[in-house]
């Protein structure tokens, strides 16, 4: 079997974590934290992370800019091993980052600049890494808006990549527009349960699923939270329960969860198998502070879906 060469697409963006915030103080107040950090995230740039740590050759693409907080975003992502060398910087306009003021249950309220993911376009797409790649992984496709992500997922569809996509708005800003026509191009739809309801237009989850199928997705997996996946396929309908953490900190979830699947997806699992591995890595990443959290492989996520109990 082909090593896993993936290109990650999309949003990256950097990260400024507090923890624990019950309050922001008033006027000029302060107060003392446990913890500052700064990662790279999105879901783009937090997807390669895990992908990375589960063993897969990772290229990341997409738009930040040349200020020092795109410097940092780089660094921190070749740290993690990752190849940065298809990202474009913008000289007049930022790259995108977020405080987020985490609360003691992990709750995660965020303040966030859009900056420069919302610039990438046609021109900026690598075409002959995408060809090359076994695995597209398409984050936020409703920035670049739907057209130009159709034409980048029906590309690599054309050249036998494996696809999959991430939403990244929440579901109360979501329509159906925004996302039917990049469907058909799609293997695996990889978004939470509050977005298939929003850019469904449905009001229940399974139903809202299944439009998303028939509009031409090949799998969709509904991540939760806490209680975990929801697989969705012509053939029916399969839960996968969450593994039972004590949670420091829910950012990067999702797209551990993503990376999770897609490996296992790589290395020939079952979709239930596959999901399994990424709900491990999003316990293993929710234990922690942001998105990079965690200091495991392969062997060491599956050890843990092996003897970690579930959420019941």
């Amino acid at each position: 079997m082909k090593a896993q060469q993936v290109v990650t697409m999309g949003v990256h963006v950097l990260d400024v974590l507090v923890r624990p915030v019950e309050e922001i103080p008033e006027g000029q107040g302060a107060t003392l934290v446990d913890d500052i950090r700064m990662t790279a995230a999105g879901t783009a740039g937090g997807t390669a992370l895990t992908l990375a740590k589960l063993g897969a050759r990772v290229r990341t693409a997409g738009a930040i800019g040349t200020d020092p907080t795109g410097d940092m975003l780089v660094q921190l992502l070749n740290r993690a091993g990752i190849d940065t060398e298809l990202l474009v910087r913008r000289i007049d306009t930022s790259t995108s980052a977020s405080v987020l003021p985490i609360r003691p249950n992990g709750d995660r309220p965020s303040l966030h600049l859009l900056g420069a993911n919302i610039t990438y376009g046609l021109d900026d797409v690598p075409w002959d890494a995408v060809a090359e790649a076994t695995h597209l992984h398409l984050g936020g496709p409703e920035l670049i808006g739907a057209d130009v992500a159709a034409r980048i997922l029906s590309y690599a569809k054309d050249h036998d990549v494996v696809t999959s996509v991430d939403l990244l708005a929440p579901g109360e800003l979501g329509t159906f527009d925004q996302i039917e026509p990049l469907l058909p191009y799609v293997d695996f739809l990889l978004p939470n349960d509050d977005q298939v309801l929003g850019f469904s237009e449905e009001e229940d989850l399974v139903t809202g699923a299944k439009k998303l199928l028939v509009a031409g997705a090949g799998l969709v997996a509904v991540t939760r939270g806490g209680d975990g996946v929801l697989l969705v396929t012509a053939e029916g309908t399969e839960t996968v329960p969450a593994f039972a953490v004590d949670v420091v900190d829910t950012t990067g979830c999702g797209d551990a969860f993503s990376a999770g699947f897609l490996r296992g997806v790589s290395l020939g699992r079952t979709p239930r198998e596959a999901a399994v591995l990424g709900c491990a890595a999003a316990a293993l990443v929710a234990q922690g502070l942001g998105s990079d959290h965690g200091d495991f492989d392969l062997p060491e996520a599956d050890e843990f879906a092996m003897s970690h109990k579930i959420r019941t």
